[in-house]
């Protein structure tokens, strides 16, 4: 199993989220972001001088399956891509293990709903 963690544009935000779900990706964690990078000078864009490390950023944490972990990525890098300084950075790491508390599930199995759960409402 694979973490990948995305730090992304805020205004990037929906677009990585619809390409996420196309890719069957459904379940991840999100948390707006602040930080500082290398960049130190301004950028003009449509006329307002701004600084590229003071962008609204929100950081997306995803647990997938070693064979998921290639559309995750790619499906990040094309919609969150604006090609300019400030896009972000994609981080992957293992997962040593996964354990689903409800069901005391461990593993890749712990990730996804069973086919048989998915029409279980949870209130």
């Amino acid at each position: 199993m694979k973490k990948v963690e995305a730090i992304i544009r805020k205004s990037k935000f929906e677009e990585v989220k619809r390409a996420l779900h196309e890719a069957d990706i459904d379940f991840f964690t999100y948390w707006d972001v602040t930080g500082v990078g290398k960049e130190k000078e301004g950028h003009i864009f449509r006329g307002a001088v701004y600084e590229a490390n003071r962008i609204q950023r929100r950081m997306l944490s995803i647990v997938v399956r070693d064979q998921n972990m290639k559309k995750t990525v790619d499906a990040i890098i094309k919609s969150a891509w604006t090609g300019v300084v400030g896009d972000g950075k994609i981080f992957v790491s293992n997962i040593e293990d996964v354990i689903r508390i409800r069901t005391k599930e461990v593993g890749p199995e712990a990730l996804y709903l069973k086919e048989s759960e998915k029409d279980i409402v949870i209130s």
